[in-house]
C-alpha cells in the first residue's frame, strides 16, 4: 500500500525495512506526509532522521568493534549523564591508555584477535573519553567502584600506580563524581556492573528515557522500560549511600596507590 502510494518498488521498501540502506531526508518527509504526521512530532522525527545520517567517529573502527559495542558508544555519545556501578575494572571512561591496553590485551588471551586490533580498540576507548572533557556540555558522570578494583592488578605495578593517580586527578573535574565502596563497609547489596545512561530534559520531547547497559568486549544488555531503569537507579543510589564521599574516596585511591602499588 505504501509502495503504491509513494511509487516505490517492493525491493526499495525491503531494503529500508531490513536496514540495508538509510532513508534520505526527502523520503522521510514523504512518509510523514503519507501518514499525516503533524507538528511538533514531524519536526522531531525529521531531526532524528538528520542525526541518523551523521556518521559517528566509531564507524571508522567498525573492523574491530562489534555492532552492539558501537551502539553502546553511540548512546554514550548522546547521553547527558551516566551512572556506573563497577566491580571488575576501572570504568572505561576513566582508564589510562596503558590500563585500557592491558584490559583489552587480556581479552585477546582468551579470544584471539590480531595485535593491531588491540591498539585500535585502545584508541577507541581513549576517544570515548572526550565526552568528559571536550564535549559541550560534557557528560555528567557519577561512578561507584568497589574497592577491589583498586587492588586488582592489571598490567604492572607502574600501570596500577599511574591509573589510581589518574583517578584521583580526574575526579576533581566538576562533571565527575567518583566514589569507592570499601570492602569493610557494611552492606549486603550486590549487583553485577551496570551503567544507566540518562538523556535528560533536552531529549524529553523525543520520549527517550534512561537506558541501562553493560559495557563489555562481547555483548551489551539494554534495558529501556521505565520501571526497570528506575529500579537500577535505586540500586545505584543505594551504592552511593554506602560508599565513601568523593573526598574520602580520592584519599583512599591515593593511599592505595602509595601503599600497594608504589
Amino acid at each position: 500500500m505504501v509502495a503504491k502510494a509513494l511509487a516505490w518498488s517492493p525491493a526499495k521498501i525491503s531494503r529500508y525495512e531490513l536496514g540495508q540502506t538509510s532513508f534520505p531526508l526527502e523520503e522521510v518527509g514523504r512518509l510523514l506526509d503519507y501518514y499525516e504526521v503533524t507538528e511538533p512530532r514531524r519536526s522531531l522525527l525529521l531531526s532524528l532522521a538528520a542525526d541518523a545520517h551523521e556518521r559517528g567517529w566509531w564507524q571508522d573502527y567498525a573492523d574491530v568493534l562489534h555492532a552492539g559495542y558501537m551502539e553502546f558508544i553511540g548512546l554514550e555519545a548522546e547521553a547527558v549523564s551516566s551512572a556506573e556501578w563497577q566491580t571488575e575494572s576501572v570504568p572505561g571512561l576513566l582508564q589510562t591508555e596503558d590500563y585500557a591496553r592491558e584490559v583489552i590485551r587480556a581479552y585477546q588471551g582468551v579470544v584471539r584477535i590480531p595485535p593491531g586490533h588491540v591498539e585500535r580498540r585502545t584508541r577507541v576507548r581513549m576517544i570515548r573519553q572526550q565526552v568528559l572533557t571536550q564535549r559541550d556540555p560534557p557528560l555528567q558522570l557519577s561512578a561507584v567502584m568497589d574497592e577491589s578494583v583498586l587492588l586488582r592488578k592489571v598490567g604492572t605495578r607502574e600501570v596500577m600506580f599511574a591509573q589510581l593517580q589518574h583517578l584521583a586527578r580526574i575526579a576533581e573535574l566538576p562533571n565527575i563524581e567518583l566514589r569507592i565502596l570499601p570492602l569493610q563497609r557494611e552492606t549486603s547489596l550486590m549487583a553485577d556492573p551496570f551503567i544507566v545512561l540518562g538523556f535528560g530534559d533536552q531529549h524529553e520531547s523525543s520520549e527517550i528515557g534512561d537506558v541501562v547497559s553493560t559495557e563489555s568486549q562481547s555483548t551489551e544488555l539494554y534495558i529501556e522500560g521505565e520501571r526497570d531503569t528506575y529500579l537500577y537507579r535505586l540500586i545505584f543510589q543505594a551504592f552511593v549511600d554506602a560508599s565513601l564521599p568523593p573526598g574520602q574516596s580520592g584519599e583512599l585511591m591515593l593511599d592505595t596507590a602509595r601503599r600497594v602499588w608504589r
